[in-house]
């Protein structure tokens, strides 16, 4: 099977038809979302049981989503939804059950989906992990007719083995120091499984299974996995009835999510394979939608799952105190296709601390991220363009119409980007803290693939890289690609001449007059604005070239404020980082 880029047209994408965010349904300490079918309900609903950490996080939603839109239209619900501890679930909960709560998890989201659909049959579709847990489980579950395994974890020791190789390499490419590498515990991207959970993993031998998970199984295996065809011999011995396809460049789905492709033949595959299994039979029983909504109650906080914005197309989270409000709201953005939660989660745990003290949020995908459906009339690639202010206006709508108007606005690189040019042009933003925004302008055409591929790194961030022992190792093992290296050293020497013949006229150009412009407006209308910067990121070049900093203020900008994190990377994954990003919106929020 083939893929496609994202910026490419998405899977069934009707220009004119603005749809609905799926439904939220809170349940086993966790959030939910139901995706009813359009028209008639047929008798067989969809469970997707997804991956855990830098899988799920990547592109995992989007492509449930997709796929969860393309059933609908065949009269299929389906019902997608975070593990306990991961997402917008709880995570302050008894994990002493393992691996167990999570089966029993899967379990009940296959019951809340036969409720609300009235179906009485059931396909489950996972990936990864998800695919292993919803074999293991599958049997127990009522009902259950198929079950796709996407790529599956066969051996979770093989699997906590890989991913501690890949959780390296990530750390590695973010530039972190090995003292701030996450260790002795199965974690990546700042993600960390729960150790009770974890030791559960590592026993997952599907090898071993002693019963048919499902009559019907689709193994979408990877061609250079050996032990997905002795799954399938395996499968095939317990009296399943098995087909095996290829899933190619299943590495290039989980990858950065920017750039990721997202393999929409994959998906075009499932649902016309669901479809077929699902025939033509009408729900047996009538739906039961008394299951819908609900709150999410934890130490201090509670949160409630939302869908707004026209035709409810935008899903988010309120996070609010349990005791009284105080301060500004905050509307969190995310950075490029990153889900809601934000990079490790910080998103949430920012929120729920924030609650603790009183201060409430929404956080949010915009329109073709997450679990937010394309907007009609959009591109596809949505980052840096004009199409999500649409969204963060109508998020600024809904929080008027709670009575928790003129927020605070807070995000990190594409989602601070969105964030300074939502607050320009509307004046219901109280102010805004913009962490490592990259920069204050994107030139019309330039090409968002091109700039993530380009991989830039300022020169001070390549020379503290090249001064530890680890470089060297990782160059001598072949995993630097060297003349991308030189090549970028070449464009980052060029431009620093370049830039200081350009900085005697950046007043001038087209982007120095629209950022200064920007600028003027805010400090005009007197819009606090809290800059944060991790020492060597890309963003402060940008920055440095229109603006004098002068200790934590900005020359000739009284509004605001600037703030360089040392032992940072862009995406704030050390926990000093991030205090200092809390600390920020707190004083933000509270300033009045």
């Amino acid at each position: 099977m083939g893929d496609r880029v994202e910026n490419e047209t998405s899977y069934r994408q009707t220009a004119n038809v603005v749809r609905s965010a799926a439904s939220p349904v809170v349940f086993c300490d966790t959030l939910g979302l139901y995706q009813a079918p359009v028209g008639q309900s047929l008798d067989t609903v969809v469970v997707f049981a997804s991956p855990w950490g830098l899988e799920e996080l990547c592109t995992t939603r989007k492509f449930w989503r997709i796929i969860a839109d393309g059933l609908a239209v065949r009269g299929i619900g389906s019902f997608r939804f975070d593990w306990p501890g991961t997402g917008d679930g709880r995570d302050d909960i008894d994990f002493s059950n393992g691996l167990e709560l999570w089966h029993n998890t899967l379990a009940e989201a296959a019951r809340k989906a036969r409720d609300l659909s009235g179906a009485s049959r059931i396909i489950i579709i996972g990936q990864s992990l998800g695919a292993a847990i919803a074999a293991q489980t599958a049997a127990r579950i009522e009902g259950v007719a198929a079950l796709a395994l996407l790529a599956p974890v066969i051996s979770g020791r093989f699997y906590t083995r890989e991913l501690a190789v890949w959780s390296s390499m990530v750390d590695a490419d973010l530039g972190l120091t090995d003292e701030q590498r996450i260790k002795n515990s199965v974690s990546i991207a700042s993600l960390t499984m729960q150790p009770e959970v974890a030791a559960g993993v590592k026993k997952i031998n599907l090898l071993s299974l002693e019963t048919k998970p499902a009559r019907q199984c689709l193994l979408l295996a990877r061609t250079d996995r050996p032990n997905d065809a002795e799954l399938a011999t395996h499968l095939e011995k317990l009296g399943a009835d098995v087909t095996v396809e290829a899933f190619t460049d299943y590495d290039k789905l989980i990858s950065n999510p920017v750039i990721s492709r997202l393999p929409v033949e994959v998906a075009d595959r499932l649902v016309d394979w669901a479809a077929v299994i699902a025939g033509s039979a009408p729900a047996r029983n009538k739906p039961d939608e008394s299951a819908l909504g609900g709150t999410l109650t934890g130490g201090g906080f509670v949160e409630t799952p939302v869908s707004f914005g026209s035709d409810n197309r935008l899903s988010g989270v309120l996070c609010a105190p349990l005791g009284e409000r105080r301060g500004r709201a905050v509307l969190f953005l995310s950075a490029a296709y990153d889900r809601r939660i934000g990079w490790g989660r910080t998103t949430v745990d920012m929120a729920r601390k924030l609650a603790r003290e009183g201060i409430a949020s929404l956080r949010f995908d915009i329109a073709n991220a997450g679990d937010s459906p394309p907007n009609p009339g959009m591109p596809e690639q949505v980052l840096y363009t004009n199409g999500a202010e649409a969204d963060v206006a109508e998020a600024l709508d809904y929080l008027d119409a709670i009575d928790w108007g003129r927020p605070v606005i807070a995000g990190r690189c594409s989602g601070a980007f969105l964030g300074f040019h939502s607050a320009v042009k509307d004046e219901r933003i109280s102010g805004a803290v913009l962490v490592n925004p990259e920069t204050f302008y994107w030139a019309p055409g330039r090409s968002v693939e091109d700039a993530v591929r380009e991989g830039k790194r300022t020169l001070e961030d390549y020379g503290s890289r090249a001064l530890r022992a680890e470089t060297f190792q990782r160059l001598f093992r072949g995993e630097l690609d060297i003349r991308a290296i030189l090549r970028n050293l070449t464009r980052g020497v060029a431009g620093r001449i370049r830039g200081l013949a350009r900085k005697l006229l950046r007043s001038r150009t087209v982007e120095g007059r629209a950022v200064y412009s920007a600028f003027d407006e805010l400090k005009q209308r007197e819009v606090p604005l809290a800059l944060v910067y991790a020492e060597k990121d890309v963003g402060r070049e940008h920055f440095n070239f229109y603006f004098d900093q002068m200790g934590t203020g900005l020359k000739g900008f009284d509004n605001a404020s600037v703030a360089i994190i040392p032992d940072a990377d862009h995406n704030l994954t050390p926990e000093h980082s991030r205090e200092i990003y809390i600390d920020t919106i707190r004083a933000m929020t509270l300033r009045d």
